[in-house]
C-alpha cells in the first residue's frame, strides 16, 4: 500500500520554527520569510554557508582571546573581509528583509544584518542580544569591560549620548517633555527571538503596503498572525487584503473575528460597514 504525504507548506514550517520561545531559531525563521517571494528557496543552504563563515571564524582566532578581541575580530570579519553594509541606495527595497539577498549582495537594513552578525558572534561563544531601539535596530554584545552597543550597520560602537541624540526625534514625534521621557536603558533591552522576526515582519509590511504588493503582504500577514495570534489588528489588516483579492468568505471571518477581539476599535462602523458589503456580495 502507498501511502502519499503532503508536504508541510512554506507557512506549517514557519509556525513549527516559531511554535516555542527556548532555542528559537531566529536565523532559520528569518531566512524563511522570503519564501513568498522565493518559493524555491535552499533555506539550508543560508543555514550552512553562515555555519561556513562561523568555522572559518573560529579558525582565525586565538586560543584565549578575550570577547573584546573575539568582537574586533568579528567586526573585521563582517565588515571589511565579507563587505557586509547599508543598502543605502535602496533601502525600502523589500528585498532588504530577505537575508539570503543580504547574504548574496552584503547590502541591507540594520535588522537583517544583525541577524547575521549575532549568529556568527554567537557561533565564537559571544553573548550578544538584539535591541528593538525606535527607528533602527541595535545590537548588543557583553565583554568583560561590560557592555558595547554597536549598529549593525557600521559595526560602530554607540555611547549614550550618541543613543539619547538618537531618541530625541521620536520624543519629539511622541509629544513628550524631557522628563516624561523613559529611562534610556528601558529602550535597552533585549529582543526576543519572537520580537525580532515580528519587526522584520512589520518592516515587510510598510513596504508591502507603500508598494502595493497584495500578495506578498498576504503572506506577511499571514506570519505574523502565526506570531501573534492575539493580536486583533492583524486580522482586521489580513481581512481588508483577502478583501481586495476578492476573497469574500476569508475576508468575511477575519473582520468578524477583529470585531469581536478588538477592545472598543476605533475603526469598528468603519469595519462594520465593509462586512454587510462583503455579506451583501453575491
Amino acid at each position: 500500500m502507498q501511502l502519499n504525504f503532503e508536504a508541510p507548506s512554506a507557512l506549517d514550517h514557519f509556525a513549527c520554527l516559531v511554535g516555542h520561545d527556548v532555542a528559537f531559531p531566529v536565523l532559520e525563521a528569518a531566512t524563511s520569510l522570503a519564501l513568498d517571494a522565493a518559493p524555491d528557496l535552499d533555506v539550508q543552504g543560508v543555514l550552512l554557508q553562515v555555519d561556513d563563515w562561523v568555522e572559518r571564524l573560529r579558525k582565525s582566532i586565538p586560543v584565549g582571546a578575550t570577547a573584546l578581541q573575539r568582537t574586533f575580530m568579528l567586526n573585521a570579519f563582517f565588515y571589511e573581509k565579507l563587505g557586509f553594509a547599508a543598502n543605502a541606495n535602496d533601502f525600502a527595497n523589500p528585498a532588504n528583509s530577505y537575508v539570503h539577498h543580504v547574504l548574496q549582495t552584503r547590502r541591507g537594513i540594520p535588522i537583517t544584518l544583525a541577524v547575521l552578525w549575532m549568529e556568527l558572534a554567537q557561533g565564537i561563544g559571544l553573548k550578544v542580544d538584539g535591541i528593538s531601539f525606535p527607528g533602527h535596530f541595535l545590537v548588543k554584545v557583553h565583554v568583560d569591560e561590560g557592555i558595547i552597543i554597536q549598529d549593525p550597520l557600521s559595526g560602530l560602537g554607540l555611547t549614550q549620548a550618541m543613543l539619547s541624540e538618537r531618541l530625541e526625534p521620536f520624543r519629539e514625534g511622541w509629544g513628550l517633555a524631557e522628563e516624561e521621557m523613559a529611562p534610556l536603558h528601558l529602550f535597552l533591552m533585549p529582543a526576543s527571538g519572537r520580537e525580532i522576526i515580528e519587526r522584520m515582519l512589520r518592516n515587510l509590511k510598510s513596504v508591502c503596503v507603500e508598494e502595493e504588493h497584495l500578495d506578498l503582504l498576504l503572506g506577511v500577514l499571514h506570519r505574523l498572525i502565526v506570531l501573534r495570534p492575539l493580536d486583533a489588528d492583524c486580522y482586521r489588516d489580513r481581512g481588508l487584503v483577502l478583501a481586495q483579492l476578492g476573497q469574500r468568505d476569508a475576508a468575511l471571518k477575519d473582520l468578524q473575528n477583529y470585531v469581536r477581539m478588538a477592545p472598543a476599535p476605533q475603526d469598528l462602523p468603519v469595519i462594520e460597514a465593509r462586512i454587510e458589503l462583503l455579506r451583501a456580495e453575491i
